[in-house]
């Protein structure tokens, strides 16, 4: 609820500083100024909006005011920290010069240019995110191991993570990665959580797609945080009816060949959303698989429990988008140890985190190309 509560209040704010910095620059009347502070109120609302017809209205009508929101948003966060550093450069040029008594006022960035710089540069990042976020490319991972059964040459593993189908992640993002995992013929297939934005009313006909996927060894997926906060009836038929098999704090041995377990996403606001999510040991799930044979652990989040350290070979996880638009990916690095790529632990264990396929909220990646995994598990 903090987390909630925290992110509603920033984005009023930065809403408010918005409007109050192109109040300076277009020095509008008080007609402008309403009808000014009347749109900045609608854009800063649209969430809310998008909610209503998410759950409500039409696929259409829902797209709309999503494409309408979360670009604005998009548009907002390189916009307002960009401002704030200009804002500071001015704050320490002015101090200074009152300190040390020097005349550094020619070197302030004028008022109109503190609003141009941000709008020209969050312009620029959006248009370019937008783009980059449909260029889904392909990262590849081998992993050696001593664990692979006698005449086993390879396991193949392809990983989606936060695809979130929705009303803005759609058929163009989705046929890629059908086309990806065809061309590459994975032995298994797995889903590291937020498979779907939240609600599926919209979507249901893509669980036909995603059920035309028939790997060697199977389809499997966890929880992430979208599919809980959608509604764990509807996203879960989804997962179902796209053919995954739905691993909740659990493990199963596959053709006596691998070893795969699977955890809920256990963020705070996930237990407050779903009280009866399982209340399972993570390490005990693991020692209940044989040793012997390669084991791999799905989460949505990168976390690592110590206890498990040993207990698996290699983690498939997501939930950070490698943060996703800049200068979010700032931030992330001290909200997460392990954002994105490949690394090695303790006793053994590895972890490997995906930046996702799809996009939460802007349709926008700024320096976070969306991506399917292609792992090779092969002979050490």
């Amino acid at each position: 609820m903090f987390a909630f509560l925290f992110i509603t209040v920033s984005y009023g704010l930065a809403n408010v500083y918005v409007f109050l910095k192109l109040r300076v620059l277009l020095e509008p009347g008080l007609p402008g100024a309403l009808l000014l502070g009347l749109l900045i109120l609608f854009l800063t609302l649209s969430p809310t909006l998008i909610q209503i017809y998410n759950f409500r209205g039409t696929a259409r009508a829902a797209s709309v005011f999503s494409h309408i929101g979360f670009l604005w948003f998009a548009l907002l966060i390189p916009f307002v920290a960009c401002a704030i550093v200009l804002e500071l450069y001015n704050g320490i040029l002015f101090y200074g010069g009152f300190l040390f008594d020097a005349d550094l006022s020619d070197k302030l960035i004028s008022s109109a240019h503190t609003v141009l710089i941000p709008c020209a540069l969050s312009i620029a990042m959006t248009a370019y995110g937008y783009f980059e976020a449909k260029k889904l490319c392909i990262e590849r991972l081998t992993v050696r191991t001593s664990k692979l059964p006698d005449g086993v040459s390879k396991i193949r593993i392809a990983q989606i993570s936060d695809l979130h189908l929705g009303v803005l992640v759609k058929d163009q993002i989705l046929n890629r990665v059908i086309e990806i995992i065809d061309d590459e013929r994975p032995d298994l297939v797995v889903s590291t959580g937020d498979l779907v934005d939240g609600v599926v009313r919209h979507i249901e006909h893509y669980a036909e797609r995603l059920k035309a996927i028939h790997p060697r060894l199977g389809k499997f997926a966890v929880l992430g945080n979208h599919e809980i906060y959608g509604g764990l009836k509807n996203t879960t038929k989804f997962i179902a009816d796209s053919g995954f098999t739905l691993l909740r704090g659990e493990g199963t041995t596959i053709e006596n060949v691998l070893n795969i377990a699977g955890m809920d996403f256990a963020g705070g606001e996930a237990k407050r959303i779903n009280k009866n999510l399982p209340e399972t040991k993570e390490w005990e799930v693991l020692s209940a698989l044989s040793r012997d044979k390669f084991t791999l652990l799905l989460k949505h989040r990168s976390d690592i429990e110590e206890k498990s350290l040993g207990l698996f070979d290699l983690q498939l996880s997501g939930h950070t988008h490698k943060g996703q638009i800049f200068p979010i990916s700032l931030v992330i690095l001290f909200l997460f140890q392990y954002i994105s790529g490949f690394t090695k632990l303790f006793k053994g264990s590895a972890i490997y985190v995906s930046r996702g396929a799809g996009t939460a909220g802007p349709p926008v990646r700024v320096f976070s190309k969306p991506e399917v995994t292609i792992i090779d598990i092969v002979p050490a």
